[in-house]
């Protein structure tokens, strides 16, 4: 009888034994599907890489690890967090080119649908940042590459998450710069560089279908049909005038020749110096016929060359191309159609 209470004794200890090695391997094997899941959609675990550095005009943000929850402020930066296959835990409503109350542009509004997210949380702040619904959505990242974020403002931010503000001055970030920062911010480098070189062929290949817009001088100019004294013009540090070099065209030493700060992303002008004007080729800005007509019989104005020959492009306030001037990877693919059109319409009105 003892010998076989031993036996048994024996043979309960392997039991157990041999449960707990059988737990431990499933447990191991759950941990290295676990990994291998979480890699699968960003390429890298959370903490891989970092803590990283992002540098920008109020100084240096520090990530520690991957966000997860990503939050966007002011213009167009929800859409190269959308264009790389993220849903912001919240961004900022669209404050121009909604043809409705929902805050949102067409190609942000299409994008989302794509995502499957019917319910964006949308701060309302368009007369100023709502800090309280920032703070609300939880982020672990606020993205602000394009925007016009005052220095308090970034400090604010600051106290909710980390902030990827603009690198040199607001409002110039060019839409590249604006998916580098931003796709660095969300841990997504190398995804951001793939939209970035899609991006370029796309483009290149709707110029490429309009090849005599190449080498035409160009310039962003907005007159208001109230007040014909003075005009407005956007200058080379503005992502509008970047994009039409982009497209080929150029931006005419006249008008650089009276540029003093650089970093300006625009310029007023009096009626009297519309000479500068004389040689361009093509004159885009805001507005529509009525524009055009009271530009076209004003003494002063109507006498630039582009305006006497219609070579202009008046888009429309408020509507969705005139959304686009300030461009992202969405906007482009949802306006280059009609953008180009437009532009190669008007330059053959030079008779060229």
């Amino acid at each position: 009888m003892v010998k076989k209470h031993k036996s048994f004794f024996k043979a309960a200890i392997f039991a157990v034994l041999f449960l707990l090695v059988l737990s431990a391997c499933s447990s191991s094997s759950s941990t290295e599907e676990n990994t291998e899941g979480s890699n699968s959609s960003g390429g890298e675990s959370s903490s891989a890489g970092y803590p990283i550095t992002i540098e920008h005009a109020f100084g240096e943000t520090v990530l520690d690890s991957k966000p997860e929850r990503v939050a966007t402020i002011q213009w167009g930066n929800q859409d190269v967090a959308l264009a790389l296959g993220v849903v912001p835990v919240g961004f900022s409503a669209a404050n121009f080119g909604v043809q409705d109350d929902s805050g949102l542009l067409p190609w942000t509004a299409e994008k989302l649908e794509a995502l499957g997210e019917d319910n964006p949380n949308v701060y309302q702040d368009t007369d100023g940042l709502d800090f309280e619904a920032i703070s609300d959505s939880q982020p672990d990242v606020i993205l602000a590459a394009y925007s016009g974020i005052t220095e308090e403002d970034y400090n604010t931010l600051s106290e909710i998450a980390p902030v990827v503000a603009y690198p040199t001055s607001p409002w110039t970030t060019s839409w590249r710069d604006q998916v580098t920062m931003n796709a660095k911010g969300m841990g997504m480098e190398q995804v951001g560089e793939q939209l970035i070189e899609d991006t370029e062929s796309l483009i290149a290949e709707k110029v490429n279908e309009h090849p005599e817009i190449k080498g035409k001088k160009v310039a962003w100019v907005n007159f208001s049909a109230n007040d014909l004294s003075e005009f407005h013009l956007y200058t080379p540090a503005d992502s509008r005038v970047t994009f039409l070099e982009e497209m080929g065209m150029e931006f005419p030493e006249s008008i650089s020749d009276l540029i003093e700060d650089e970093a300006a992303y625009s310029l007023n002008l009096s009626a009297e110096n519309a000479d500068v004007l004389n040689d361009v080729d093509l004159i885009i800005g805001y507005g529509d016929d009525s524009t055009y007509e009271a530009v076209k019989n004003d003494s002063r104005l109507g006498q630039i060359k582009a305006i006497q020959n219609g070579a202009v492009v008046f888009i429309a306030n408020n509507s969705d191309l005139a959304a686009a001037g300030t461009p992202n990877p969405l906007a482009i693919e949802y306006t280059i159609d009609n953008y180009v059109t437009k532009i190669d319409e008007a330059l053959s009105n030079n008779g060229e």
